[in-house]
């Protein structure tokens, strides 16, 4: 009677594990990197945040869904002048474009391990694919409960998204670097 009891609960917590689960982004801890080579000497490096959004994820399943979105005011190289002159209509457009957004529903996991995460990426109010590859992916509990984060990377041509100002001097390519970790529901 004993082990059958045991046997059950084992049974229990491995199908409460397996179930799909959501978190809320905490804006607090989830910010979006990015840098650009400028005129081949240097990398101009800011950050957007804080991101917002939530989170899907089921493990079990290899699959998920992720929201999230990020004011494109927010911008901050660390001179005023230059975040600035991102926000103008020729670059970021932050007045007729306030928010970008990143939307995706594929998953891939290698093994238990989320692996890429692949979407569409919404800046200037252009939409284009974009794949987040996981560097960097974990869960863990703390005094909110059980907390999921990590990095990921992707990479895009911002004249894609109708940034051509000062092509080809300043690189058409923008490497990101998404730092995330939301809170389980």
């Amino acid at each position: 009677m004993k082990s059958g009891l045991t046997l059950a609960l084992l049974f229990a917590a491995a199908a409460a594990r397996a179930e799909p689960a959501s978190y809320v982004l905490d804006p607090e801890r989830c910010v979006v990197h990015w840098e650009v080579v400028h005129f081949g000497t240097s990398t101009v490096r800011g950050r957007f945040g804080p991101v917002n959004g939530e989170v899907m994820l089921d493990r079990s399943g290899g699959r998920g869904s992720v929201s999230l979105r990020f004011a494109t005011n927010t911008i901050d190289t660390g001179l005023r002048p230059f975040n600035a002159r991102l926000r103008e209509p020729d670059m970021l457009a932050s007045t007729e474009f306030p928010e970008a957004y990143f939307v995706a529903t594929r998953f891939r996991f290698d093994g238990d391990k989320l692996a890429e995460v692949r979407g569409e990426f919404t800046l200037r109010g252009v939409s284009q694919p974009l794949s987040l590859l996981a560097k960097r992916f974990g869960c863990r509990r703390d005094a909110r409960g059980e907390v999921c984060g990590g990095d990921f990377e992707a990479h895009f041509e911002r004249s894609d998204f109708g940034m051509t100002f000062g092509l080809p001097w300043i690189a058409n390519r923008v490497h990101l670097v998404v730092q995330v970790e939301g809170v389980k529901r």
